[in-house]
């Protein structure tokens, strides 16, 4: 696999901007598909609220910052697994149910896998934000975007909390997805937290041991 840094010529190619155009239309046709067979419209539209606004947020940045393609590609793998749990709800997704069943777990654990996925998936981009944005010691890049990791995961379950309390109490239950468990909140942060420092080891450690130009 090639890393690329945000500053690299090869951001401005044709085959780059064919990737994200891809990327694009794939998400596109997958998020009218969750729409059009969502089992709780309700749910789906608060689910995608962030959703909307994260995409936003890269679409207009585009040309001001520009990420590398291994963050804009697991950018794009989390924001499929988050949209795929938003049309069943995250406690009834069928992937979680057919692991409940192989695995004999206790619960389905699609939003589980989720959250370990938001750290996972999107830690490593907020480390190519931070590298290529900001003039900080190298050390800070890596460690950084764990802490922030954990921050927007508890800053995520007050959201959760008061969304499912305080706005729209009749959606709660499917919203939070806890599955009667109490810990639930501290479980989703602790596997976040932990993706955040799973990945930043193993792309340190690409790093260390394969590249030695600094593209990862």
């Amino acid at each position: 696999m090639i890393y690329t840094t945000a500053s690299s010529p090869t951001r401005n190619s044709l085959k780059v901007n064919l990737l994200l155009k891809i990327y694009l239309v794939v998400f596109a046709i997958c998020w009218v598909g969750t729409f059009i067979n969502t089992t709780d419209i309700t749910n789906w539209y608060i689910e995608n609220i962030l959703t909307a606004l994260f995409l936003f947020a890269i679409i207009t940045t585009y040309k001001k910052f520009k990420f590398s393609d291994l963050s804009y590609s697991l950018i794009f793998i989390y924001i499929l697994l988050h949209i795929y749990g938003s049309e069943y709800t995250y406690a009834e997704n069928p992937l979680g149910y057919w692991l409940k069943d192989v695995l004999h777990l206790e619960r389905n654990q699609y939003d589980r896998i989720v959250h370990f996925s938001f750290g996972f998936m999107l830690a490593y981009p907020m480390r190519d934000y931070f590298k290529n944005w900001f003039q900080w010691p190298v050390w800070i890049c890596w460690v950084l975007p764990v802490e922030i990791t954990l921050s927007f995961s508890g800053m995520y379950e007050l959201i959760e909390w008061a969304v499912a309390d305080l706005f729209f109490p009749a959606q709660g239950h499917a919203y939070l997805g806890s599955q009667g468990d109490v810990w639930d909140a501290q479980k989703d942060m602790g596997l976040a937290f932990s993706g955040a420092i799973l990945i930043m080891l193993i792309t340190s450690t690409t790093k260390r041991l394969f590249d030695k130009r600094g593209y990862v």
